[in-house]
């Protein structure tokens, strides 16, 4: 049987695994940072009927500039956004990809601080980009002058931000963003597919945007609008930003059944966001109660909780599943990671974990 190793696949791929956590079925799956509240009944009538209509017209090609969803996600992010400073794509996977299809390339190198999103060095070795890891300071934390640090040492030409971070939790100061993009050379991505769950009137890296051509941020609807299954990522720049983009992007990317998806969920963006009030105080009953079990859960402003003080993280993730509760050990030793869905679920999980032990 021919294996990957028989194959004359590029040299830097070699050795390398597919981004993936383990796909089991499972009563409460809380391993993927998913929303694991439903769509709402009569949001979801409204989405169907736009689908049907999309597709009557299934043998044309699609708004290649999707342009009536660019209005919508420019009026949902407000910040005074204009339609020609958003962009859309089949997840933010998908546009970080384009990001880096755009701006990166062989010989270019892209900076992101550890542990992050695990698929930022993964898209980054797929267009041949050399994916550099720096450090965080204490508790995962990130200051200024650690990132500008980091940014002067190496001088990339690509900065990923994920704030709030996964695997972690932590966000990314204000005030880090303008450091670093200030300090920067080349792109600067904020990665804020979390940003929803950030407690109330929390600051976004989108307010930094107005003067700074060079400085991306990137959002999804996986999270906070319940879309996973949809694959809708989107970002905010400079329109210069979008044209560079536009060179790299597939034609038609965007078909017209995830165009109509999108919109009718973003018209419904107050009835898709209710259940994030929800999800915070779940999440912040976790932090809460797993301190009061022995562990120590980090500062989270996603909608999960990483947590160290486990043992033995593979054994206790193990005893987890086998009492019907799926969690994420993301690599970070003593730790596993949580996510924080609906309050029966959640109960199972502190329940599973508080009968398991350290």
């Amino acid at each position: 049987m021919t294996t990957l190793d028989d194959l004359p696949i590029r040299d830097d791929l070699r050795g390398k695994i597919p981004y993936g956590a383990p796909q089991l079925h499972v009563p409460v799956a809380l391993n993927v940072n998913e929303n694991t509240h439903p769509i709402p009944e009569d949001v979801a009538h409204d989405i169907i009927a736009r689908i049907a209509q999309a597709l009557l017209s299934l043998n044309r090609y699609p708004d290649r500039e999707f342009t009536a969803l660019r209005e919508a996600l420019a009026g949902y992010l407000g910040h005074g956004l204009s339609p020609d400073r958003i962009w859309a794509a089949n997840g933010s996977n998908e546009v970080l990809q384009q990001v880096l299809q755009a701006f990166g390339g062989f010989g270019r190198t892209a900076l992101g601080f550890t542990p992050t999103y695990s698929m930022y060095p993964l898209l980054s070795s797929g267009v041949g980009v050399e994916w550099i890891g720096a450090d965080r300071d204490a508790d995962f934390e990130l200051s200024p002058e650690t990132a500008v640090r980091a940014v002067e040492e190496h001088d990339p030409d690509i900065v990923i931000l994920c704030s709030p971070n996964n695997p972690t939790g932590t966000p990314v100061p204000l005030e880090t963003v303008r450091a670093v993009a200030d300090a920067a050379r080349g792109i600067v991505v904020v990665d804020e597919a979390y940003a929803e769950f950030a407690p109330p009137g929390s600051p976004s890296a989108l307010s930094l945007l107005e003067g700074r051509p060079r400085l991306i941020v990137s959002r999804t609807m996986s999270k906070a609008f319940a879309f996973a299954g949809a694959r809708v990522g989107y970002l905010a720049a400079d329109p210069a930003v979008i044209d560079a983009i536009r060179l790299v992007r597939l034609p038609y990317h965007l078909s017209a059944l995830t165009q109509a998806a999108a919109i009718g969920a973003v018209e419904h963006a107050p009835q898709m966001l209710a259940m994030v009030d929800d999800i915070r105080g779940q999440r912040d009953r976790i932090s809460a109660e797993l301190a009061g079990l022995g562990y120590r859960p980090y500062r989270s402003w996603s909608n999960f909780v990483l947590f160290a003080g486990v043992d033995d993280p593979q054994a206790t993730w193990a005893a987890l599943r086998d009492r019907g509760v799926l969690v994420r050990d993301v690599g970070i030793p003593g730790t596993l990671r949580v996510s924080a869905g609906t309050e029966t679920e959640t109960t199972a999980f502190l329940e599973a974990i508080a009968a398991v032990g350290r």
